[in-house]
């Protein structure tokens, strides 16, 4: 049986992350301060900053590929601890794609897509093929489904990465700088594959210099500097009308 993303929209009264006073250090480097965030179910996050200002930190620790020192991060309801399980738990439910595509080069495509539901979820091979080819279809490259990442162009191998997301069908998505690796030729495939993904309601938190994408797509707009969150706001006002210096200068030296 085909899996498919629920189309959610913005609720009122489900969280679907919530991050309390939370810090991380890298030893002696205090890479994020007190951070504070709700995510509701069906928001979308666009988070920007400068290299450094902890933004690709902070979603590794939302799915604990970072480990957090003080605060609390709870997603869907399961607050993150060194309870294994508990991080399991939300792992199963939280879908990442990084920079980097992260695909397993010896495996194909359909392979990729259909490891982590057969391993993991324990769905049986045939519904777990036809649960990726859905997906393969969503992001447009069904007849990829045989090759080899190592056949497939950056564009291409961004968008198998965000089908083997869905093929868990979870109920939040996460980018760390998803387009961030790409040509610029082959950005606007990735973005496009996003932007409907946002359409159907997807919870999302992306880390992106891609501000049109936030313009267009995002219901808050995150300006992060230094471990700290000193701005967010929806996207109109955050661009038109920026409060903090910080994120006035940013946004003079992004936007061309």
């Amino acid at each position: 049986m085909i899996q498919k993303p629920s189309p959610l929209q913005v609720s009122e009264t489900e969280v679907a992350v919530e991050i309390i006073g939370m810090h991380k250090s890298f030893g002696n480097f205090h890479a994020l301060k007190d951070i504070n965030l709700t995510v509701m179910k069906g928001e979308r996050i666009v988070i920007c900053g400068r290299s450094g200002s902890g933004k690709s930190t902070l979603i590794r620790c939302i799915n604990r590929l970072e480990e957090h020192q003080r605060g609390k991060i709870i997603v869907d309801g399961i607050e993150l601890t060194t309870d294994l399980k508990r991080i399991d738990d939300v792992r199963r439910e939280v879908g990442m794609v990084f920079q980097h595509f992260n695909l397993f080069p010896h495996l194909t495509i359909l392979e990729n897509c259909t490891l982590a539901p057969i391993s993991v979820r324990k769905m049986p091979r045939k519904d777990a093929e036809k649960t990726a080819m859905h997906f393969l279809e969503r992001v447009k490259i069904p007849e990829q489904a045989h090759k080899y990442p190592g056949q497939l162009s950056g564009g291409q191998q961004q968008r198998v990465a965000i089908a083997r997301s869905l093929c868990m069908n979870p109920r939040v998505m996460l980018f760390d700088e998803p387009t961030s690796a790409l040509d610029p030729e082959v950005i606007k495939e990735v973005l496009d594959t996003m932007v409907s993904l946002a359409e159907e309601g997807m919870t999302m938190l992306c880390v992106t210099h891609e501000m049109g994408f936030a313009r267009q797509v995002a219901n808050r707009v995150i300006f992060m500097d230094q471990g700290q969150i000193i701005e967010e706001n929806e996207p109109g006002a955050f661009f038109k009308n920026p409060q903090h210096e910080r994120t006035k200068l940013f946004l003079s030296q992004i936007m061309h």
